[in-house]
């Protein structure tokens, strides 16, 4: 009890704070990129050939474009676009620094797992709401994204899951967040201490995530 309380004394407040950056960015760069990778995501599935809006050059551009993005791993990524980053929000470190390259990660991910997702709805369900005469823009929100919902959180919760350890590899680039503690203090400094607890956090993040996305999935399909 003792080791822990002198743990507690010299790191708690760093911990707290790292912890707290995570959430910032993890729920920062997931909101801006669900914005962009849900439309995408859409998009791809309204313009595919054969589709109700089918345009072969439209999704050729987009897949070709989230192939691309998708390809590059994220600490490459990172380093090359810096200057863009810069250029947008004025700054490469800290939180702020890479959200912008968090959100370029993330959001053609989130884009190929909605596009599964949606294309996963009953093609017989969907042709009998067109028969109908129901609008496409009124298909997509009532019908497909109603009826996939259940694979739609399963999918953003392995964005998410991914998306936290993009973070923690931002900690390379002094990004804040659990990543950058366990490397200034885990790794440069060989507080082995810092490290284990570090990775004992993100795991128990990510398992709690994992279940409530679950569980939540769960209760949709129910539904």
């Amino acid at each position: 009890m003792t080791k822990i309380n002198e743990f507690l004394d010299n790191w708690g407040a760093d911990i707290w704070e790292a912890i707290i950056q995570t959430f910032q960015m993890v729920g920062i760069s997931l909101g801006i990129s669900i914005l962009i990778g849900l439309p995408l995501g859409i998009m791809l599935v309204l313009t595919r050939p054969g589709k109700a809006l089918g345009n072969k050059f439209v999704f050729g551009v987009l897949n070709v474009l989230i192939n691309i993005i998708r390809s590059v791993p994220f600490i490459i990524l990172l380093f090359f676009i810096l200057p863009f980053t810069k250029f947008i929000v004025g700054v490469t470190i800290g939180v702020k620094g890479v959200i912008v390259p968090l959100v370029i990660y993330t959001a053609p991910y989130i884009a190929r797992l909605m596009e599964t997702a949606l294309l996963e709805v009953d093609r017989g369900v969907i042709e009998a709401y067109e028969a109908m005469g129901m609008k496409t823009r009124h298909i997509v929100w009532h019908v497909l994204v109603r009826e996939s919902r259940s694979s739609i959180i399963l999918g953003l919760t392995i964005a998410t899951i991914s998306l936290i350890g993009a973070t923690a590899m931002a900690g390379l680039v002094g990004g804040g967040g659990l990543g950058d503690l366990a490397y200034r203090y885990g790794h440069l400094r060989y507080e082995v201490d810092v490290m284990y607890v570090t990775v004992i956090l993100l795991i128990i993040l990510v398992q709690g995530l994992q279940s409530l996305g679950n569980r939540l999935a769960a209760k949709l399909k129910k539904d």
